[in-house]
């Protein structure tokens, strides 16, 4: 059963969420000494790290623990702004003390990889920091909702949506740009603790109805093994 969350207005679905992540990074490094978690790109995705990045209560983490993931990646080279790993060292991880190790990046389309062979690199790197060879028990995975009910680089209609092995896979054909993309899959999404879908805005509301009506989209079929947040603010939940 999932849980829903609904806030007045985007900056208080961002403080909340920023809140909420620092306090389950801290109950996770008490409980097992580090915590995995998977960010998310996108507008709600960057409040929410700017939040982080304001919050007093933002040194009660002890980052150098932290293990930082991607969700999905924009093939491009490094360093373009459209990367979701460029935006969030914008917004929040050059300013933490983070171990540069534990910043798992998506590899770049100038990195000597092409788009199979990235995403297989991540495949092996999620697999090394698992106990069981697939992907790491992550703590908090967090994901933003399209307009059409997508999330990662998971499209409905796509074959992404339908892939039923792996753990990272390549995403040719995008329907939202660039065409080329790494995303994790249904399966790793669902390897996490916690999964929190952020939507903001009366764009997401139709798709955040449908999925959580049951419809067939992806946001509608991503589930933690311990909890499934959806995190809304007035206009997003105004369908529901």
């Amino acid at each position: 059963m999932s849980e829903r969350f609904v806030f007045a207005d985007g900056e208080q679905l961002a403080i909340a969420t920023a809140a909420r992540l620092i306090t389950a990074i801290s109950d996770a490094q008490n409980a097992r000494g580090v915590a995995h978690v998977v960010l998310t790109g996108g507008s709600n995705g960057g409040a929410l790290l700017k939040a982080v990045a304001s919050s007093p209560a933002r040194d009660t983490v002890d980052w150098s623990r932290v293990d930082l993931w991607w969700g999905d990646e924009r093939f491009l080279p490094a360093g373009d702004a459209e990367r979701n790993e460029v935006q969030a060292r914008g917004y929040l991880l050059d300013a933490l003390p983070l171990e540069p190790k534990r910043v798992h990046v998506m590899a770049a389309s100038d990195g000597g990889l092409d788009l199979d062979a990235a995403a297989a690199a991540y495949t092996s790197e999620l697999a090394t920091a698992s106990s069981d060879g697939t992907v790491p028990a992550f703590d908090v995975l967090m994901l933003g909702v399209g307009p059409d009910g997508h999330v990662a680089s998971l499209f409905p209609g796509h074959p992404g949506y339908a892939v039923t092995e792996g753990t990272a896979i390549a995403v040719r054909e995008s329907p939202k740009p660039p065409p080329e993309r790494i995303s994790l899959t249904l399966g790793a999404i669902g390897a996490a603790r916690q999964v929190w879908l952020l939507a903001g805005g009366e764009g997401k509301a139709e798709a955040v109805s449908q999925a959580l009506r049951g419809a067939d989209l992806p946001a509608g079929a991503v589930r933690g093994t311990e909890r499934t947040l959806w995190l809304l603010d007035r206009a997003a939940a105004s369908q529901l």
